[in-house]
């Protein structure tokens, strides 16, 4: 059976730039990353603020049903198939993600901790932190460079879905999780530990 290894952390904190040093320092074959962003509920299936703007910051916004499937059928060591998810930008052509399996499975995203089966299949848990400030900038950059999204509704976002959420869903988890992981400048050391660890496992 599979290692499982979440990694959590709230919008703009430094997940992708965590995941991205970590797979650098993998050996391809020793994991497999699985990604909760894959799992959005379609546009129109999004529920909608008072204000009528969609709100992709709620765990009902995943597929949290399909994500375990996948998950538990990777674990088993079957193969999955899932069309990405582009964030309704217009300017990026989605394409079909195969998963197969490998010795340790990687799931990442906001809401993992909340999906009580998602978190039950963790082995290990790690939660990556940052101070507030820095997470808006990184939010603001990447909404705008990586999704197209223009400022203003950036900002209404962060401040009306974005800082509920994370007080809601996934602060609450982070005292739980077996690793802490603060991230205000370099992820360095902890990017050596947690990578030394997997491809000891793979």
């Amino acid at each position: 059976m599979a290692y499982v290894i979440g990694i959590a952390g709230g919008s703009g904190s430094g997940k992708s730039t965590f995941l991205k040093q970590l797979k650098a320092n993998l050996d391809e074959d020793c994991f497999t990353m699985v990604t909760q962003d894959d799992y959005y509920h379609p546009r129109e299936h999004q529920i909608t603020d008072e204000n009528g703007i969609k709100n992709f910051d709620l765990p009902t916004s995943i597929d949290s049903d399909l994500l375990l499937t996948h998950l538990q059928q990777l674990r088993q060591g079957h193969s999955v198939s899932k069309q990405e998810y582009t964030f309704n930008n217009d300017k990026v052509i989605p394409t079909v993600k195969t998963l197969n399996p490998s010795p340790v499975i990687i799931v990442e995203g906001l809401f993992i901790y909340h999906f009580v089966e998602v978190a039950k299949l963790c082995d290990l848990k790690l939660f990556i932190d940052a101070p507030t400030d820095l997470k808006i900038i990184r939010r603001i950059k990447r909404d705008q460079d990586e999704r197209n999204y223009p400022l203003d509704d950036v900002l209404y976002r962060y401040q009306h879905h974005v800082v509920p959420s994370y007080t809601d869903y996934i602060a609450p988890y982070r005292d739980d999780c077996d690793l802490i992981i603060n991230n205000k400048s370099k992820m360095n050391e902890a990017v050596r530990v947690v990578s030394t660890f997997i491809n000891s496992i793979g």
